[in-house]
């Protein structure tokens, strides 16, 4: 119940802050004094055309929690005219942002925002948006399966003869081995259940790395991978924003001999994409959770990204075939890349 209510409230949240930075175009009050409250400025319409700020305003409590709903409920407004052309006509909606029509959509930066809150509040709710045997987002044990149940029985028998080995005092270099297969079993099955720190440092496990402060931190943070499991998620719910500009250098390589387009053009794709990514994880947490339907996830998962990729490049930049389809090559390389490079941000960010 409590895991339910947090995940509602990641999610009101999230369309709060997202309201935060929407812009207010096109969405006066009607009514007002004479003179603008904030500036003094004469008020010419709903908005005072000096400082911004609407014409009429309030100071009761009940005018307050109007303010709140309005911000969730008008966001939302303006959400479902978005949502449908962010999953079915994604390169009209950049191409049509970026050329200014921008009081109709939600902006790329709330779009982002939202879907992002939306995305970690359906995981904590309904579990992770891939397969069974994939790492889940909770932390008491994330490999659920076949495959974390064999990961654990290789690491008991791993452990049986090692132990075996050293008692008939085997010679060094093959007990040494046997560590080494303890530890690479070890760091595969980290978040599995019944997994603890000490099979985890069963043999003594180093990391050479050159640089001995660097090592301590190291084995430090895989002594108890669970806990550097959950930093690592608690980094991505918050460093999110930073795959953005991870992602626009690369896409701008694929356009640098075109000059009609500039960076700004590159973030609005990118930031849209993102958060269509983020709005298809949560339909695939859904999905999880609705058991027949749980096998479509692999499938939509190899198919909906390219597609989507294609569709947006190819309507966001009026490219050819041809042209959209090498650059969807080259942009499905440029996501695992840049996911990679996230991850290893994270892996750094739990490490420090």
């Amino acid at each position: 119940m409590t895991g339910g209510l947090e995940s509602a409230a990641d999610a009101i949240t999230g369309a709060v802050v997202a309201r935060a930075v929407e812009p207010d175009a096109g969405e006066g009050q009607s009514g007002g004094p004479d003179l603008c409250l904030n500036c003094g400025e004469t008020l010419i319409g709903k908005h005072c055309h000096a400082c911004g700020q609407a014409g009429h305003v309030h100071r009761t409590l009940g005018a307050f929690w109007h303010d709140f709903t309005h911000s969730i409920l008008h966001f939302e407004g303006k959400f479902w005219r978005t949502l449908p052309m962010l999953a079915f006509r994604p390169g009209q909606l950049t191409r049509r942002y970026v050329h200014g029509e921008r009081a109709k959509f939600v902006s790329p930066l709330a779009a982002f925002l939202f879907s992002v809150f939306l995305m970690f509040a359906a995981i904590n709710w309904l579990g992770g948006p891939l397969s069974s045997g994939a790492v889940q987002a909770n932390t008491g044990g994330a490999v659920p399966g076949e495959f974390g149940k064999d990961i654990l029985q290789e690491i008991k028998k791993a452990k049986a003869d090692l132990s075996a080995l050293e008692k008939a005092k085997a010679p060094a270099a093959q007990i040494e081995k046997k560590r080494a297969e303890l530890r690479q079993l070890a760091r595969a099955g980290a978040f599995a259940d019944g997994l603890d720190a000490e099979d985890f440092k069963a043999g003594d496990a180093d990391f050479d790395i050159g640089n001995p402060a660097l090592e301590a931190k190291f084995k430090k943070a895989f002594s108890n991978p669970q806990l550097l499991f959950y930093k690592m998620q608690s980094s991505a719910y918050k460093f999110s924003w930073a795959m953005i500009p991870i992602s626009i250098p690369f896409v701008w390589l694929l356009f640098a001999w075109r000059r009609e387009f500039h960076g700004y053009d590159h973030a609005v794709f990118v930031t849209y994409s993102l958060s269509f990514m983020g709005f298809f994880m949560v339909l695939l947490s859904i999905l999880g959770k609705l058991g027949p339907l749980e096998g479509l996830r692999d499938p939509l998962l190899s198919i909906v990204p390219p597609i989507h990729m294609f569709a947006q490049v190819k309507g966001a930049y009026q490219l050819g075939w041809m042209g959209a389809l090498w650059r969807t090559l080259a942009l499905l390389f440029i996501a695992v890349f840049v996911l990679l490079l996230f991850v290893l941000l994270l892996l750094a960010l739990g490490i420090a």
